[in-house]
């Protein structure tokens, strides 16, 4: 999947699930593609860095912590972009969850 691909397919995605969970919140359209941009810029730059940073833990915990680092992704950008936010970091943890699953599923279809 191209990266412009990408992008219009987690805007959907976050479009979709602030329609489906209470506690994720998103102003507009405008705002979903905004942040599905930064998310996907903070995935580029920022991602890498904390993967090695973290890789001790993500060894002992056999890989779990690659969904935290998602969740904090989520989080940072939820902290950039004003009118995308979440309740609690369980929820972004939840999001960057199903963001990840559906964006493998699109890779692999």
């Amino acid at each position: 999947m191209k990266w412009w691909q990408r992008i219009l397919a987690n805007t959907l995605i976050f479009l979709a699930l602030a329609g489906f969970l209470q506690g994720f919140q998103i102003d507009s359209w405008v705002t979903a593609l905004v942040a599905a941009v930064v998310f996907g810029v903070l995935n580029v730059i920022v991602k890498p860095l904390l993967v090695i940073l973290s890789l001790p833990i993500t060894v002992m915990t056999l890989g779990l912590f690659y969904f935290i680092i998602n969740g904090l992704m989520l989080w940072f950008t939820a902290a950039l972009v004003s009118g995308f936010a979440f309740s609690s970091f369980t929820l972004a943890l939840i999001v960057a969850l199903v963001v990840s699953g559906l964006n493998a599923y699109f890779n692999n279809a």
